[in-house]
């Protein structure tokens, strides 16, 4: 790209946003939802309460709710700022907003306005209750007229894993705030630049489908064009192709939640043998303590058992109850996977990964001391014949997605670059709620950031979820972990063994091969746990059946990113074409 197509771009993305300006101006709703009279009592309750909101939002960081009045006459509303735009910005968008929707909505009992002053905030009200309920209609879709001037199929593959990456950073937000900007190179001379952000008081995952389906809508309206976004009354989204928001606010670190341990542990951190450059604290456990939580290791708490050692159940002294891996003495690859281990899941705090609270080594013993997870893994219900029948299609889904957005997060949006290198069910934990939390590190690899792949000549795992090129040559990027995922999805919905496939009556199978002849053979459907049929929707599994098998592809750089699969999972954004070819 030269010079004059820069200074184009430039030109073109200042006239936008100065155009963007005068029609933001008017992005108001007033609903035909019911109306009222000039001196009712519910007129002069929304007066009270938009002039609450006004006095209210910046004193409470940029998000203020309120009701005023009772019954019939009662309003509710809310005010929100964007997070990267000044107290004073605020304020006089607000107070700007507040006069425009009086003006505008004269006698609408319910109205919204989307950042209406300087593209700063919004406020809402109704006369019902709107606080924490996802909403996307109405929505205010927007867009630059230029059309885009790069390789489609390029820009869509850099586009779509930004707005994956951002929705999921904006969503893991706080009770305060759900916000997150983000930039991709496009060229060595071009970014693409985009925010989001959703109303704090919806949940974690209203928050990442409303912005999925913000993205949606974008690309179902204006796929091709030089920068828009979609505003709807509980997240909006704005991408261009220059610097529109304020990084220096917007860029802020969000604070790590404090760890909860047990009163008898140190404040001790990882010695200097675990590791040389670790600033991460994790609390250092008595070996007593965890001995006296066990019930000294009891058989009767004992929760399973694999290759790495024992897995028991403690309560400890203040009544939490914990879950602690008790490590088999004298193996040196024990004592490499517990120094991995402890390195770095202590640095990880993701609803999707199980939390690591301490460890213990002590007299010849190494423990690691986690979050109890009370459903325990995943192949106890999935190949269980009668505990698989408590898993429906919305629950597998569920735990599908919670899968792919923990290792999204380890690939791309923690402080670290790690590659698990062993996903599997059995390392699929389930929470009270039946949320996934991926387990054991001890194999997992820590990347440089700026590196996606690397050579060993030790393969770990466990055969049947390997990627070929890890298996047959060592490599090992996260596109290894992309492929076991697949492997994943096909055992959810199939409810079967990838390594021990039963075929109707004709015996055993490859999973991976029976998927792929029934997929070439348009009869997909044949791949789905047979509880599953009738009681889901078909196309919707014969989709996720559909990106399980583009991780499986051969062709490692055929195979999406979990920025991609997140972003296809959560939205109705069409998944690329796949033929038997692309793993020949």
């Amino acid at each position: 790209m030269d010079n004059r197509s820069v200074s184009h771009i430039n030109i073109a993305s200042l006239l936008f946003h100065f155009l963007i300006s005068i029609y933001l101006t008017n992005a108001l709703r007033c609903y035909q939802t019911g109306n009222f009279t000039t001196n009712s009592t519910y007129a002069k309750n929304r007066g009270l309460l938009l002039s609450s909101l006004a006095s209210n939002v910046t004193a409470n960081g940029g998000f203020y709710t309120a009701t005023v009045g009772q019954g019939a006459d009662e309003v509710y509303g809310l005010a929100l700022c964007r997070a990267d735009s000044s107290s004073e910005a605020c304020s006089n968008c607000v107070n700007t907003t507040m006069i425009d929707l009086i003006e505008k909505c004269p006698n609408q009992k319910e109205a919204i306005s989307w950042w209406a002053a300087g593209d700063n905030c919004i406020i809402r009200y109704a006369n019902r209750s709107i606080f924490g309920r996802v909403e996307i209609d109405p929505p205010e879709i927007f867009y630059n007229t230029g059309d885009i001037k790069f390789n489609m199929e390029e820009f869509d593959q850099i586009w779509s894993n930004l707005m994956a990456r951002l929705s999921t950073k904006a969503s893991m937000g706080s009770s305060k705030v759900k916000f997150a900007t983000r930039e991709a190179d496009l060229t060595p001379f071009q970014k693409i630049y985009a925010l989001m952000q959703c109303t704090p008081d919806i949940s974690q995952s209203n928050c990442n489908y409303c912005l999925g389906q913000a993205v949606v809508q974008y690309n179902n309206c204006c796929h091709g064009k030089q920068g828009g976004g979609v505003y709807t009354p509980s997240c909006i989204f704005r991408w261009d192709l220059y610097p529109f928001y304020n990084n220096s606010i917007a860029d802020a670190p969000t604070p790590t939640p404090p760890v909860s341990i047990s009163p008898h542990s140190t404040n001790n951190t990882i010695s200097k043998d675990l590791d040389e450059n670790s600033s991460t604290e994790c609390p250092k456990f008595n070996f007593e303590t965890i001995r006296l939580a066990t019930n000294d290791f009891s058989y009767h708490n004992k929760l399973g058992q694999g290759g790495f050692g024992t897995v028991y159940k403690g309560v400890l002294s203040n009544g939490r109850v914990v879950a602690v891996k008790r490590l088999t003495r004298n193996s040196k690859q024990g004592r490499v996977d517990f120094k991995n281990e402890v390195m770095l899941v202590a640095r990880l705090q993701h609803r999707n990964l199980v939390r690591l609270l301490g460890f213990c080594s002590e007299r010849n013993e190494r423990l690691l001391i986690y979050e109890y997870v009370p459903n325990s893994s995943l192949d106890r219900f999935i190949y269980d014949r009668d505990k698989r029948l408590l898993m429906d299609w919305n629950m597998r889904y569920k735990i599908i997605v919670g899968i792919a957005r923990g290792i999204l997060y380890l690939h791309e949006d923690s402080q670290l670059r790690i590659i698990h290198r062993d996903l599997k069910v059995s390392n699929i934990l389930l929470d009270e709620k039946m949320n996934p939390k991926i387990s054991d590190f001890g194999t997992a690899r820590l990347f440089p950031i700026d590196q996606s792949e690397d050579a060993t000549s030790k393969i770990v795992g466990t055969f049947g979820y390997m990627a070929p090129e890890y298996v047959f040559n060592g490599i090992v990027s996260v596109k290894s972990d992309v492929f076991s995922f697949g492997v994943l999805i096909l055992e959810i919905i199939t409810g079967q063994k990838s390594n021990k496939f039963r075929i109707g009556e004709e015996g055993e199978g490859d999973l991976i091969t029976f998927a792929w002849d029934n997929w070439i053979g348009g009869t997909a459907s044949n791949i789905i746990d047979p509880i599953l049929i009738g009681a889901a929707s078909t196309h919707d599994i014969v989709r996720c059946i559909q990106i399980g098998l583009l991780c499986l592809q051969d062709d490692a750089a055929k195979r999406p990113t979990m920025a991609s699969v997140v972003l296809m999972l959560g939205s109705a954004v069409l998944c690329p074409c796949i033929v038997k070819t692309c793993i020949s």
